[in-house]
């Protein structure tokens, strides 16, 4: 069973979305069914946090002790990843959504900077 978030993960989250947004953002708490490995194509709960902010939501799922995985959408048919399957570091892996986003915004805007925003297929969780 994966834990769920700490409150000092909690915690780093909030801050993260308080230096990116310059106010609080309103996180959400819940689960996601997540296959974990491809040789174990069954789903596992794992504990997500939730938030919506610029007209984007993101996801970021616990998947083990020290392990994330995160995604921003818009529509269910229009989900990014960061082109990193999981990190062992919420930090980094906060940043990375952060970044992979605003370098999507960016290429909607027709702006070209390079970013690595990697489109996941609407089956990808």
């Amino acid at each position: 069973m994966i834990p769920d978030f700490t409150a000092v993960e909690i915690a780093t989250i909030r801050e993260l979305l308080t230096q990116r947004y310059q106010k609080d953002v309103e996180i959400h708490l819940a689960d996601s069914e997540v296959v974990l490995s491809s040789d174990h194509q069954v789903p596992e709960q794992c504990p997500t946090v939730f938030w919506h902010e610029q007209e984007a939501n993101f996801v970021v799922v616990k998947t083990g002790v020290f392990s994330y995985r995160t995604q921003f959408f818009y529509t269910p048919h229009e989900q990014y990843g960061t082109g990193i399957n999981e990190y062992n570091d919420l930090e980094q892996c906060v940043a990375a959504v952060f970044q992979t986003q605003a370098d999507h915004e960016r290429d909607r805007q027709g702006v070209s900077s390079g970013g690595t925003g990697e489109k996941l297929n609407q089956e990808t969780n």
